[in-house]
Parts: structure tokens; sequence; C-alpha cells
């Protein structure tokens, strides 16, 4: 019998990359700079709040669309942060990480047929996602070696039948921080066709060099055609913890709640208490990890470098790119397995973030810094086994 069961949406797309990268390094004992996980612990104050929330048998289902407490915490602190006024009983939705977040809000969002403009490189969800909608991917290139997009192409793309563009800043896996000049030409495109942006916003406060972050929904015209995605993973830690939220206007967030509620309910109670909690911590947390993580790019850059590999620095989120010619003519895909079995570093061939008829990939391997030093010197010393190569 040769009948497939698979479905044709499942059939345009492929497991995980990243998450495969993880298995391969723990299969050969090597250190993940692969998968973007800390591995490190999480703030103190943040573990004792989901322990009292425990304790105090938060245990049942929260609101579909998130607690009262944490919602209420969202605003407050876009509201510091950003001068935003949201309503936390009409424009806030809690899902199950950042992750549901888009997945969701693409489904409530976009139509089939309709044609969603996706920056590439780009996070490997994104086009999965579109698909499962029915929609259609466009992409539009951000062009190395500063991965920025060329306004001209952009507006191209854009058509009658665009009805979102997805927006990924600070960018993974570039490390590239979006502009307010490239902010703005980007409203002002979404604005004329009316489109509707939804933004990636999960890196927010990993910016570096004097850079930051300005999210979309804060520029002339955006907030009501904005659904500003974002969640406690990368900020506090805490990447297992699955709460991640979305932000719209009240219409929209309407859709989003409806979809989300029949993905997944809700995310987890006791944790939701907890990440209200964190959402409060005063801004000498948010300065203290920003230099936290200065230190571990720098490190790792400048030994990348002094080893023969030619990088892309970043001025947000907490990855690098980097080229790998003087070691090997091997695709990406081969050189980081290469990595991860000879030599026991493991990384993500960057060709994942790319369609397959794009060359640009194949030339880069992506590195994380998210991780204690011992652990960056420890791969550093394996890497350095490769200058025997050059």
């Amino acid at each position: 019998m040769n009948q497939s069961f698979a479905s044709e949406k499942a059939a345009r797309f492929t497991e995980s990359v990243i998450r495969e990268m993880s298995r391969i390094a723990a299969q050969h004992q090597a250190i993940n700079l692969a998968q973007g996980f800390p591995d490190f612990p999480a703030p103190e104050a943040l573990k004792q709040a989901a322990v009292r929330a425990i304790n105090a048998d938060h245990n049942q289902y929260a609101i579909t669309w998130g607690t009262k407490a944490l919602r209420d915490a969202i605003a407050w602190k876009n509201k510091q942060e950003y001068n935003m006024d949201i309503d936390p009983e009409s424009q806030i939705t809690v899902c199950c990480g950042a992750t549901e977040c888009m997945v969701a809000s693409l489904l409530a969002t976009v139509n089939p047929g309709d044609e969603v403009i996706i920056f590439e490189p780009f996070y490997e969800n994104y086009g999965p996602d579109v698909i499962l909608c029915g929609a259609i991917p466009k992409y539009v290139r951000l062009h190395p070696p500063e991965f920025r997009f060329d306004p001209k192409e952009l507006e191209a793309a854009m058509s009658d039948k665009t009805r979102a563009i997805v927006i990924n800043t600070p960018n993974n896996p570039t490390g590239t921080a979006f502009s307010r000049e490239e902010l703005e030409f980007i409203a002002e495109l979404c604005i004329k066709h009316n489109v509707l942006a939804i933004t990636d916003e999960i890196y927010e406060h990993l910016v570096y060099d004097g850079t930051r972050h300005i999210p979309l929904a804060t520029l002339p015209g955006m907030a009501g055609r904005t659904l500003t995605i974002n969640g406690i993973s990368k900020t506090y830690s805490a990447t297992g913890w699955r709460i991640g939220y979305v932000i719209a206007s009240p219409e929209i967030t309407q859709s989003v709640r409806k979809v989300h509620d029949f993905l997944t309910v809700g995310a987890a109670a006791p944790l939701q208490v907890a990440a209200a909690e964190a959402l409060r911590f005063s801004p000498d947390y948010y300065e203290h990890l920003s230099d936290f993580y200065v230190q571990r790019r720098d490190y790792l850059l400048k030994n990348l470098q002094e080893i023969g590999f030619d990088c892309v620095r970043p001025n947000g989120a907490y990855y690098i790119m980097a080229r790998f010619d003087k070691f090997s003519l091997d695709d990406d895909v081969t050189f980081a397995k290469y990595l991860t079995a000879e030599i026991g570093v493991a990384v993500v061939p960057c060709s994942s973030f790319y369609r397959d008829e794009i060359p640009d990939g194949r030339n880069y391997i992506r590195f994380c810094f998210c991780k204690q030093f011992a652990t960056l010197e420890a791969a550093v010393e394996r890497l350095k086994k490769l200058q025997t190569r050059q």
C-alpha cells in the first residue's frame, strides 16, 4: 500500500534542525552551542515565586487567556518601558511560549491564499507556521554582511495579496536589531498596503553597543495593526517554562484568544503566577542582563575570530553567525556535524534559516553564547583544534 497519510502541509517542511543538533550533541557528548537555552539557573526570585505558587495550590486551569496578575504585569511593564497604553482585559493573550503565540496570531489573522512576508534568514518556525495556515510565505532577503533589507526589495514584495509581515527584532539568527529608520519604513508600507505586522520581540532586552529596542507598535499608525509577541524565555532564562504573550488591539485579540483556546487551552498556571513577579523586576535587572551577555558575546567573538572564523558581530540576541571557509569547503550541514562529532562542539547549520534554493546559509554556522563562561571556555579549547586545518 503506497498511500501516504501525511498531509500536504506537513510534507512541505522538516523537523527543527536546531533541536536535531541538540540531539546529535547529546549523542556525541558535545558542548551544545546550538540550541539557544542557558546552562545557568533562572533568577532565584523567579524560582522562589514558582515554588510559592505551587505551594499555594495554583494547580488548576487559569483563565484561558492568562491570569489577571500576569496580564496586569505585562501591561505595567510595557507602560514603564515604552509608554504603551495596553488594556490587560482586552488586549493581551498569554500562550504556551512565543512559539504558540506566533502560530495562534497567524491562524487568527491570515486566510488561506494570503501572502505573508518573512525576512530571510528567518527563525525556522515562521515558514511552517505560515504553511499550516494555508497561506503563502514570501521572502525578503537580509543581505550579508550587515544583514539589512533593501527597501526597494521589501516594497516590491508588497501586493494586494499581502496580509501580514513577520518581523523578528532583535533577530535570530543574525543578531541584527532594526533601527528606527528601518522600522519607520516598514510601518509606512504596512499602512500604505493595509498590512498587519506580527513582531517577535522575545530578545527585546538583549541589545548591545548602545542599541535600543523599539517596539513597532509604538510608531504612529501601528498600534492597531501590530501583534506584538514576547515572553519570559530569553529575558528570564526560563526557556522551558513556555510562557509567552501576544499584545494586539481588542478586535484582533478576540480572534487570537479563540484560536489559542482551541490550540492549548492555557499556559501553566503556577508559572504564570511566578512570571507576573518577574515582569515587575527593577530596571537594574535588565541593565545587568545586557552587561552579562555583552561579556559572553565579546569573549566568544574574539576567540572565534582568532581561531579563524569570519564572524558577524551581533548587536542583539545571543547568537553569532560565522563563516567557516578557512577550515572546510564542505556545506554547512556537513561541517556542523563534523564539529559536533569530531571537535565536540555543536552548532546550527545556517541553511536551516533559508529556503533550500538560497545558497547564503551554506557558508555560515550559528553559535549561541547564552552559556556559563566555563562552558564557552571549554568550547573554545576544543575549537582550537581547527587551527591545524587552516
